[in-house]
């Protein structure tokens, strides 16, 4: 099966920056989309953003102008660079993707372990 991995999370003063990275391994055909998401605490799980294989993106509003979203196919990694952190951006990040196992087959959805985000005031 797939496995997502994220690295990159850590403790961060209000104003800083960090980048993350998640990478896929296992038998994989093509990943159609990857993306991050975030869970705080008593909060639910949500989209930061995504991004196709193609380079499309999609971004929370919230986030436009402070995180950016980028890809390596080649890797199977996607990148998120976060600039201007807050406080609210503390949560946990983890990394989703959809993929395909085999040519023309089903997609199929993978989670990663998660990575904590810690914004310090």
């Amino acid at each position: 099966q797939v496995q997502l991995v994220e690295s990159g999370g850590g403790l961060v003063q209000a104003g800083g920056s960090l980048r993350l990275s998640c990478a896929a391994s296992g038998s994989i055909f093509s990943i159609n989309v990857m993306a991050w998401y975030r869970q705080a605490p008593g909060k639910q799980r949500e989209l930061v953003a995504g991004i196709t294989s193609d380079g499309r993106t999609n971004y929370v509003d919230s986030m436009k102008g402070r995180f950016t979203i980028s890809r390596d196919n080649a890797k199977n990694t996607i990148y998120l660079q976060m600039s201007s952190l807050k406080p609210e951006d503390t949560a946990v990040y983890y990394c989703n993707a959809i993929v395909r196992l085999v040519i023309q087959g089903p997609e199929r959805m993978y989670w990663g372990q998660g990575t904590q985000i810690t914004v310090s005031s």
